[in-house]
This record gives C-alpha cells, sequence and structure tokens, in this order.
C-alpha cells in the first residue's frame, strides 16, 4: 500500500483504491468541520484509556499535547486557506496522522478499541449539540422581531384572508403573532431533541463494544454527554437524531416559507401593505422599476430543499441491515447542508421583518364592508336569532346589496328591515360597520381584539425571557 497518506486501515490490501473510488469516498472536505469534535473526542479517549489502565502516563501526556498541537494546527490552516489540503480519506485519518508527528509512535496507540464508527457518530452528535443552540437563538431572534413589531403596530387593521379571498378584518399584529407561535412551537421541539441527542456512542467499537474494561459512563461524563447508549451495534448504526433534525429542519422550513408567501403577496403593488428594504431586495436587469423580494423567495424555495434533504436520508437509511455502512457517510453533508440554509434563511427573515415598513393605509384600502357580514349575522345572533338562520338571512342582505350595486354599508335600512325586523335600530345597525368595533369584538383568549393581542405578547415575551 502507498505511504503517501496515513491510512487507519490496508494491511490486508495489495492494491491502492481507484481514483474514481476515492473520489466517491473521501469524505475530508465535508467532515473537515468536525476537527474539534474529533480531537475532543481523542482527549477524552485517551483519558480514559490512561484512567482504565490501558494506556501509560508518559504516553497519556504525549498525546494531549500532541492532540493540542494538531488542534492548532488545524486552526491556522483553516483560517489562511479555508480547507485542508491532506491526502487522508477523512478528519480522524488526518488528526491521527498529524498527532503522530507529534506524538511518533506513541500516536498508535490512541486507537486502542476504538472504531471509526463510534468515533464518528460521537463527533456528529458532539458537533449537533454545540451547535443547535445557534438555530434556537436564531429562531428567538426573528420571534423577538415578531413581537416587537406586533406591540408597536398593534392599531394597524388589515384583511384577514382565507382561500386567499378576503375574509374578516384582523389586527396586522395578529397576522404577525400567527407565525410567531409557529416558530415558538419550532424552537420547543428543537429542545426537546436535546435529551435524545445527548447519549454518547463512544465505547461501542465497531458493533460488538469495547473489549477493554473501560467506565463508558464516566467516558460520557467527560464529553459533556448525559447518558450512553444502551446497545453497541444501536450506538454505531442510529442516525435517528439526524432524521429527527432534518425532519425538524424540514418542518421549521416551511414554517418560514409561509412566512415568506405571505409577505411576499403583501409586497405585491396589488397589495402594497409591506415595502422591504435594500438589503433585503435586489432588481431587474432589464425592468429598471423592478423591486423583487428575492431573499423571500429563497427563503420560500428553500423550504421545499430542506423537506427533499429529509425526504432523501430516510430513504438512505430504509433498506440498509444492521450497524454500520458507508452508505451512512452521507449523513453529515444532508446534516451540514440543511443546518447552514436553515441557519441563513432564519438571518434572511429575521432581516427582512426587522427593516420592512409597512403602509397602514395602504392596508385599510384592502378592507371592504362585505367583511363585515359575520358581525351583521352576530347583530341577529345577540337578538336572539339562531345563528344558521342569521347565515342565511345576511346572506339575503348580500343578495339584495349586489341586485341594487351599493355595499352592505350603502344598503338603506329600510332594506335590511324588510328582510328581517330583528337587525335593530339604524344607529346600532350602522355601528355594526367600524373595523375597530370589529376587531374589538374578539376578545376571547388568542383572538384578535387588542386585550387577546396583548395577551400573546406578554406571553411570548414572558417565554422569550424565560428562555434567554
Amino acid at each position: 500500500m502507498s505511504t503517501d497518506r496515513y491510512q487507519l486501515w490496508g494491511g490486508c490490501f495489495e492494491e491502492e483504491p481507484s481514483d474514481v473510488l476515492r473520489r466517491l469516498n473521501d469524505s475530508l472536505p465535508i467532515d473537515t468541520r468536525l476537527f474539534k469534535e474529533d480531537i475532543q473526542g481523542s482527549r477524552c479517549w485517551a483519558k480514559e484509556l490512561f484512567t482504565s489502565k490501558h494506556l501509560s502516563y508518559e504516553d497519556y501526556v504525549k498525546i494531549s499535547e500532541g492532540l493540542d498541537k494538531v488542534e492548532k494546527d488545524i486552526e491556522e490552516e483553516l483560517k489562511q486557506g479555508g480547507s485542508l489540503k491532506d491526502s487522508e480519506e477523512d478528519i480522524h485519518s488526518v488528526v491521527e496522522c498529524r498527532l503522530f508527528k507529534y506524538a511518533g509512535d506513541t500516536a498508535l496507540r490512541l486507537h486502542t478499541a476504538r472504531s471509526r464508527n463510534d468515533q464518528s457518530a460521537t463527533d456528529t452528535k458532539l458537533w449537533m449539540i454545540s451547535s443547535l443552540p445557534r438555530l434556537y437563538s436564531a429562531l428567538c431572534d426573528l420571534i423577538s422581531v415578531l413581537v416587537s413589531r406586533a406591540e408597536n403596530e398593534i392599531d394597524v387593521i388589515v384583511s384577514g384572508y382565507t382561500h386567499l379571498q378576503r375574509a374578516q378584518p384582523v389586527r396586522w399584529s395578529h397576522f404577525l403573532l400567527s407565525h410567531g407561535w409557529a416558530l415558538r412551537d419550532d424552537a420547543t421541539r428543537l429542545e426537546e431533541q436535546s435529551n435524545r441527542l445527548s447519549c454518547c456512542p463512544l465505547g461501542s467499537g465497531a458493533l460488538a463494544g469495547c473489549a477493554l474494561p473501560i467506565d463508558r459512563n464516566r467516558l460520557a461524563n467527560s464529553l459533556g454527554f448525559k447518558d450512553i447508549t444502551q446497545n453497541s451495534m444501536f450506538a454505531v448504526s442510529s442516525r435517528d437524531h439526524i432524521v429527527e433534525f432534518l425532519n425538524w429542519s424540514s418542518l421549521c422550513g416551511i414554517h418560514l416559507s409561509r412566512l415568506a408567501e405571505d409577505l411576499i403577496i403583501y409586497s405585491s403593488r396589488e397589495f402594497g401593505i409591506v415595502r422591504f428594504s435594500d438589503q433585503f431586495s435586489t432588481g431587474s436587469s432589464l425592468m429598471p422599476q423592478k423591486r423583487n423580494p428575492d431573499g423571500l423567495e429563497l427563503v420560500r424555495g428553500a423550504g421545499g430543499l430542506l423537506l427533499g434533504d429529509a425526504f432523501a436520508f430516510s430513504c438512505t437509511l430504509k433498506g440498509l441491515p444492521s450497524t454500520y455502512n458507508k452508505d451512512l457517510q452521507s449523513d453529515k453533508e444532508i446534516l451540514f447542508r440543511s443546518y447552514d440554509r436553515l441557519l441563513d434563511c432564519l438571518k434572511v427573515t429575521t432581516g427582512t421583518m426587522l427593516t420592512m415598513k409597512v403602509d397602514p393605509e395602504k392596508a385599510l384600502k384592502s378592507l371592504e364592508p362585505e367583511m363585515l357580514a359575520t358581525d351583521l349575522a352576530y347583530v341577529l345572533v345577540r337578538q336572539g336569532v339562531p345563528f344558521r338562520r342569521a347565515h342565511h338571512i345576511v346572506g339575503a342582505v348580500l343578495r339584495r346589496a349586489s341586485t341594487l350595486g351599493v355595499s352592505l354599508r350603502d344598503l338603506p335600512y329600510q332594506e335590511y328591515t324588510d328582510i328581517c325586523p330583528q337587525f335593530g335600530t339604524e344607529e346600532e345597525l350602522r355601528g355594526t360597520f367600524s373595523w375597530v368595533k370589529s376587531v374589538e369584538q374578539y376578545t376571547s383568549l388568542g383572538g384578535t381584539s387588542r386585550v387577546a393581542v396583548d395577551d400573546q405578547i406578554k406571553k411570548l415575551r414572558t417565554w422569550l425571557t424565560k428562555d434567554n
């Protein structure tokens, strides 16, 4: 075998892997990202070998000091060039090769009773444990912006939509908070993953466990895990934590996509309710007047890509036999890609929301009297008319207004009473045609009245303060 690179295997091989296999097999460009976690795992593994009397103190010191130097070297190289030029196939081989340069034959003792199977699984979990809080923080930042806007713009009233048709007037804040609550649930789900994630696979070997007596609980504790995996075959093959994260990412991406879609619609000239800042808009190469919401369109598109990655990895896992198979190597590529994409989407959405301007006058113009049809039905309900009958009565009123070519507001009072005498006095009837009065009647928890929206704001602020 070639001595050009440091390999963790190959003693019984007479030929080198083909170039095309190496291109498919070598993962260093991807798993370089795990160099800190790989070194952290190696430090703790060396410590456990020493504590369990499988490694002398002198060798433990050499390995520990060598790993410190390797970590410093890699950090410097990545700062300067952004990638490693080593010829080894993965980050595990790179770390051990570089350790050999500093610690000599002592470095060959580091991998005692350890496999890349449990090593890689441990590295990935360590990376997730340290990295997922950044997503959580970015989610909280976006929710905080939504809550602040809801508080500041609570008097803005807009059309609420179902089926993309004008439905009922709502506070703009109520719309914003509807997305805030979805994202709050995303943050809660992300937190819930932490306990299942914090289960250490190191010490499971290739699949059968560790042949040397070690204390896996002590090892897990030194790495910052809360528990250990209870079955070595499960430990090296399970990627449930990655599937869970990818599925979570796709759901969060869907929530961001729906928010983006709403804002894109509201930013169109036909609506004109919002205007995005130059920082989060782009122009057209042909039409000088264009202001395109490309940032949010990319966020909307990313929702599909996140969903695709989640589905793709589940398909990879579906037909695998027990324990480790090389197919699992794709876990990190998809994990990192989804993580980076979602983090960028959260930041773009937050920036867009933070710098966006709302036009209350345009929002008001989107309202029309027919949106108060349900309010008219409630007038009759308060007079004792059953709602289903009231619904049909207001339907008759709408038909009559359409026949006369007038709005509900301009329909003569006599027309109302001719259809149903229980509409009350003309003053009471005309008082129904108030946007503020309309939204203020929805005082139940979760409603769009000021008091109900204030309650939502307070609850989300309390949650943000508690968890941050």
